[in-house]
């Protein structure tokens, strides 16, 4: 049978729309989608139903930069800052010293272990070190549950930026690796040198960003996305031509714009929610078909042993440390520690090693794939009935997004903006013409227990109520100190 251009792309679409269609499984059953995606690229490879004979580590690679850098700077734009400011912190503590943690401890048993040698353990233990969060919200939210506390924005700030740590120490150990009159000092100064260009380069870039969105004027809208696709990959390839950590760059640009306002932020952020999970279902059917599951076999039993060991110690030994200076329950240090599931990172890591022609590649990224995929069922699976057993499952239900907008531009200089009336107010009672708004502060739309209110004057507010409101900067300073004396 003669391979055609057509016959390719057919196959790339049923397999993408099978990856969209068994989502639903996910939101029925609770399974992680990352191990839906992964078991259809392994179908559809040479040992699955499909045939498909794929075994090209580079191409690999070239597909997962490009994924990860959307992915990564998807989740640094819907990175809520206003929530996750106050534990800025603590997740700092655990995506950078709780993924050293993970990857030390990891290492040491992986050396014991599999008898190789403790720098090639090391390594194993940095690509397997960053956590996936984006797939536990990914549960939660398939089965309606909320976290108490500060455990949502912490989780959420530690799945976003652990990522970049676990990609610097796994290309500083490679090198290190393959350029054996390298020392442990300028191994270790070239990880800091990444982290400070990619911060850098991150800040000067999203200043540039916000200069371009915001003064360039495109005659269409849709244009503006594409403006910050250049804007990413511009930011990702300078900081990695300055021998800085490109993966750092472009979420902190996502945090960094995400935090601002610029022109068409919304139809951003959705486009750019869409395109991450594009670029995840390409990116886990690419790794599926690259796993050769025979090759599996042999390190089931290994792999099963530092599986339980990365849940059960070095998960749980890197939380407790790392969060040891901040007042978190046991119970919450536990219910993190859970949360560790591996994701898709881990074994685009894996695939480094395979790159750069390491003598045990092989064997490390079928030890990674395995850990992985054993993570995510067991970790995955039990994490709701994980959460009621703490008690750290919240009765409140899931904050819904104001169902309206407007487009900015330059005959319209208000903006909506949303302020929640705290409990307890003393506004609570009253009517809006009661409390003398400033005129630049015009409230359009009132949500209220799940339903929404078309507000008037005579309109009586509630503890709790969010208003939604078109307004300008100052107007909407007076207004917070009318409405609530601390406001979110």
């Amino acid at each position: 049978m003669i391979i055609t251009f057509e016959f390719i792309l057919i196959i790339v679409a049923v397999l993408i729309l099978l990856s969209v269609v068994v989502s639903k499984v996910s939101e029925r059953f609770g399974v992680p989608l990352l191990l839906l995606f992964l078991t259809i690229g392994m179908l559809a490879g040479s040992e699955g139903f499909g045939g498909i004979y794929f075994d090209d580590p580079f191409l690999t690679q070239y597909i997962s930069i490009i994924a990860l850098t959307i992915i990564l700077f998807s989740g640094g734009l819907d990175t809520p800052w206003r929530s996750v400011k106050s534990v800025v912190k603590e997740g700092a503590s655990l995506a950078t010293f709780g993924v050293i943690f993970t990857a030390v401890v990891f290492g040491v048993f992986a050396y014991f272990i599999l008898k190789l040698t403790l720098i090639e353990s090391m390594l194993i233990g940095s690509i397997i070190s960053s956590t996936d969060a984006a797939a536990v919200f990914a549960i939660l939210r398939s089965r309606g549950m909320n976290l108490k506390g500060r455990l949502t924005p912490l989780l959420e700030l530690e799945s976003g930026s652990n990522d970049p740590m676990a990609v610097l120490l796994t290309i500083t150990l490679i090198s290190f690796i393959t350029n054996k009159n390298e020392s442990i000092l300028a191994a270790i100064g070239l990880l800091l040198l990444q982290l400070v260009i990619g911060v850098i380069v991150a800040w000067i870039m999203s200043k540039i960003s916000l200069f371009f969105i915001n003064k360039i004027k495109l005659g269409y809208e849709g244009l503006y996305q594409i403006l910050i696709i250049g804007l990413l990959f511009l930011t990702f390839g300078a900081a990695t031509l300055l021998k800085g950590s490109g993966f750092l760059a472009v979420y902190l640009l996502g945090v960094l714009l995400g935090k601002e306002d610029f022109l068409h932020k919304r139809s951003v952020l959705r486009f750019f929610d869409s395109t991450a999970w594009f670029s995840q279902i390409i990116l886990f059917l690419t790794l599926g078909l690259l796993v050769f599951p025979s090759r599996l076999v042999p390190v089931m039993l290994p792999g099963l042993a530092l599986a339980i060991i990365l849940i059960f110690v070095a998960r749980p030994v890197a939380v407790f440390l790392a969060l040891a200076p901040f007042r978190f329950t046991i119970r919450e240090k536990l219910f993190i520690s859970w949360v560790g599931l591996r994701g898709a990172v881990p074994i685009v890591l894996a695939t480094y090693p395979l790159v750069a022609g390491i003598v045990h590649a092989d064997l490390i990224f079928n030890i990674v794939f395995f850990v992985v995929v054993i993570s995510v069922m067991m970790q995955g699976t039990l994490l709701p009935w994980i959460a009621k057993i703490l008690n750290l499952e919240s009765r409140e239900p899931p904050r819904k997004k104001m169902p309206l907008e407007i487009v900015a531009g330059e005959l319209i200089p208000s903006e909506l903006k949303e302020i929640e009336i705290p409990t307890p107010s003393t506004v609570d009672g009253k009517t809006i013409v009661e409390l003398n708004l400033p005129p630049g502060y015009l409230v359009v739309l009132i949500s209220r227990a799940g339903a929404y209110i078309q507000p008037t004057g005579n309109t009586v507010l509630k503890s709790g109520d969010r208003l939604l409101a078109l307004t300008e900067n100052d107007a909407l300073e007076q207004a917070r100190g009318i409405l609530c004396n601390k406001c979110d």
